[in-house]
């Protein structure tokens, strides 16, 4: 069955990744990023469009309440409804914790933090107005579950998104809305690019050997793509996940065990 969707963050890497499945599995998908990626934004919504799907592309900064709540309505509007909404917006930052700043910390939680917030409560709302149910998806993080040393306020983030989807999971089950995450581990996207140089600086190797000796850790073998990730994302936002709420489940490779 078709339903409507809107992914934020959905430019590049993991949320375009699960954008054009979603479409694939003949979803209509709104995508989200902020206007600095406009131009590969609209070429998501492109090829979405392409493949017969509908598609809207809408430009918001997920930290910003106004503009959540602006970017649902949009979503609703352009598309009939919001069944599906995949809060994939995040930043990484690497530092020791001895040198992250106030306004590190206060960046990195607007973003992945109040951001995942304000997504779940504005599209909890329109689902709720709809009286339909629905499905909300958060972006969380292996290091929800384990945090890594110099992704510390990275990973005090994703421990809130795994709170606050359990919290959410509570309060909006009996309004039919069922609240997840995922949590992807070494990713091969610009993300994991930086994070990759930002370690490599710390630990006085050269770029690449941060990502090859953490990948050692991966018993699958090898560095996961967004479509690993966008293929549990498909599951979540499909019927076969109904009886499915307030997990948050590590799609890694097999780094960490929950």
């Amino acid at each position: 069955m078709s339903k409507n969707v809107l992914v934020t963050g959905a430019a590049r890497g993991i949320g375009k990744g699960i954008a054009l499945r979603l479409a694939a599995d003949g979803h209509d998908v709104a995508v989200n990023d902020v206007a600095a990626h406009e131009a590969e934004l609209e070429a998501v919504a492109k090829e979405i469009r392409e493949t017969g799907r509908r598609s809207a592309a809408i430009t918001a900064d997920v930290a910003d309440s106004e503009s959540v709540t602006a970017m649902v309505a949009e979503t609703a509007g352009a598309l009939g409804s919001l069944d599906v909404m995949v809060a994939n917006a995040g930043i990484a930052q690497v530092l020791p914790l001895l040198e992250v700043t106030p306004e590190d910390w206060d960046r990195m939680m607007a973003v992945n933090a109040r951001g995942i917030f304000l997504c779940y409560q504005a599209a909890a709302k329109q689902m709720i107005r709809q009286g339909n149910g629905g499905k909300i998806i958060g972006a969380a993080s292996i290091v929800a579950h384990r945090p890594f040393a110099l992704l510390g306020h990275y990973s005090a983030s994703k421990w809130a998104v795994r709170g606050l989807t359990q919290a959410a999971a509570m309060e909006w089950a009996r309004h039919g809305i069922t609240v997840n995450a995922y949590c992807p581990g070494i990713v091969g996207t610009a993300m994991w690019d930086l994070i990759d140089e930002k370690l490599a600086e710390s630990e006085g190797i050269r770029k690449g050997q941060a990502i090859e000796k953490y990948s050692n850790l991966i018993h699958l073998g090898r560095v996961s793509v967004p479509e690993d990730v966008a293929a549990y994302v498909s599951y979540l936002a499909s019927p076969d996940s109904d009886y499915m709420t307030g997990q948050s489940v590590m799609i890694d490779g097999g780094i960490q065990f929950s």
